[in-house]
């Protein structure tokens, strides 16, 4: 068996590990080993084909991987973002910076104070942002 057959391969296998653990991680080691046996076409000498390898792994991992994480990362938004980030809300419980309740869509939300102020329950408050399961407000002017 060829040498470039042996690197194309283990670029599949690291690929299928990749497919059954997305970590981003063993797609590296797949693309070096691809390029790599396209080097292999032209030389057949393990001692030169390894440090190759190792070579493209390396810049995979330092170059490409930190890229492909942050595309991944900044494609993520969560449920409560979209649905409830900037709208209007009711008080359901006096909100301050440690605890209070508002209703939203008939649902009932954790909420704490965004500025430290008190707001009244029956009040309308904007929602700001959110952390966890807690959203933060503002009392609507």
């Amino acid at each position: 068996m060829e040498y470039w057959q042996i690197l194309v391969i283990m670029g599949i296998i690291f690929i299928i590990i990749e497919i059954f653990t997305p970590v981003i991680f063993f797609l590296n080691f797949a693309l070096a080993c691809f390029l790599t046996a396209v080097v292999a076409l032209f030389i057949s000498d393990w001692n030169i084909l390894i440090p190759v390898f190792v070579v493209f792994s390396a810049a995979f991992l330092m170059f490409l991987r930190p890229l492909l994480i942050k595309s991944r990362n900044s494609n993520q938004k969560t449920g409560v973002e979209e649905k409830y980030i900037g709208k209007i809300a009711k008080v359901t419980n006096t909100i301050t910076s440690t605890s209070g309740v508002i209703s939203i869509y008939n649902e009932r939300w954790e909420a704490r104070s965004n500025t430290g102020e008190e707001i009244p329950a029956d009040s309308e408050v904007k929602i700001v942002r959110n952390e966890s399961l807690v959203l933060y407000v503002e009392k609507v002017v």
